[in-house]
């Protein structure tokens, strides 16, 4: 009854009735508005007679406060479009990496829509596989841009880099250290920009061998700050561009018998619950990771629906967020 009326055959009605995903959009189309119009019921144990809409959510790495962030907002937004969102990882993190098209080809047969990427490094076969699969794509603090087409979302990364260094000029420290992400992703190369811009501003001629890359993470904050605070001129404050960063900062210094804030200022970035459980909690950048999370996934689906997105870069601001872990040089509040 309901292929008769859509004018398609009996399987690829049912396979619509049944969610599954392997149908063209006009087909599936003609065959929903032929069950409202005869107003057909499922039978009992089938699927919705609307399949699920899904996106894939993946990251370089899925045990951090900051991933959980991002998640939370991925999920929120995707719930209320009815959107379902699978989380996995980059293929290749863990193992040996899959030919370029092959995960595109994988998504596609399994129906995806398109996919979220998180701070991950993308080659451009990759990002030419998902557009020649149909598959949406945008981009989380991504640690390159492959096209400049490819759609991504961040926050004002150099603004914040300012605004943590401003901060630390304006308690009287002249000597700032920067424990940084990998030397060539983008949002950690916007934050040293910010870094040295404000001290150039100042009038104040940044060190190179204060500036230092690494993972975003603690055991790379723990070996930056060993090595700042090793240094024959050790800095007086560091800039560390995450929170983990800056708690692996802080613990070199704990290690050298340095108090944080008396001897040595530390400010994050990202206001994750890292910052909060820290001892002394973190002076941070906020950067508003939730909703990050949000606008990518309605970006996403913005894209799928062959919308022409006025920007193919969206930043959403930062700002400072005051706690405890800086002060004057000398400790004075």
């Amino acid at each position: 009854m309901v292929a008769d009326a859509a004018g398609v055959s009996l399987p690829t009605a049912s396979k619509v009735l049944n969610g599954r995903g392997d149908v063209a959009t006009a087909t599936r189309a003609r065959v929903e508005e032929a069950v409202r119009e005869l107003g057909y019921v499922p039978q009992v144990g089938r699927r919705s007679v609307t399949p699920a809409r899904v996106i894939d959510l993946v990251f370089d790495e899925l045990v951090s406060p900051y991933s959980l962030e991002l998640l939370r907002g991925v999920t929120e937004a995707g719930a209320e479009a009815g959107v379902d969102v699978v989380v996995g990882r980059v293929p290749g993190a863990d193992g040996p990496v899959a030919a370029p098209d092959s995960w595109a080809n994988r998504l596609k047969a399994a129906g995806r829509e398109g996919l979220i990427v998180v701070t991950s490094e993308l080659s451009l076969e990759q990002v030419e596989g998902f557009a020649d699969a149909g598959l949406g794509l945008v981009v989380i603090d991504p640690l390159n841009l492959p096209r400049v087409e490819v759609t991504s979302v961040g926050a004002t990364n150099f603004s914040g880099g300012v605004t943590a260094t401003e901060h630390l000029l304006s308690l009287g420290h002249r000597r700032i250290g920067f424990a940084g992400g990998p030397e060539g992703a983008s949002c950690g190369q916007a934050r040293l920009h910010g870094y040295r811009a404000a001290q150039e501003k100042a009038g104040v001629a940044p060190d190179p061998e204060l500036a230092l890359h690494g993972a975003f993470g603690y055991p790379d904050g723990l070996e930056m700050g060993a090595r700042l605070l090793d240094h024959p001129d050790r800095p007086t404050a560091v800039f560390a561009a995450s929170d983990a960063t800056a708690l692996g900062v802080v613990e070199a210094a704990r290690r050298r018998g340095l108090r944080v804030p008396d001897d040595l200022s530390v400010v994050g970035f990202d206001d994750t619950v890292l910052a909060t459980l820290a001892t002394p909690a973190l002076t941070v950048v906020r950067q508003p990771l939730p909703d990050m999370g949000r606008v990518a996934l309605r970006t996403l689906l913005r894209l799928i629906a062959g919308e022409t997105l006025d920007s193919h870069h969206v930043e959403l601001a930062t700002h400072l967020v005051v706690r405890d872990s800086t002060a004057a040089p000398g400790g004075e509040r």
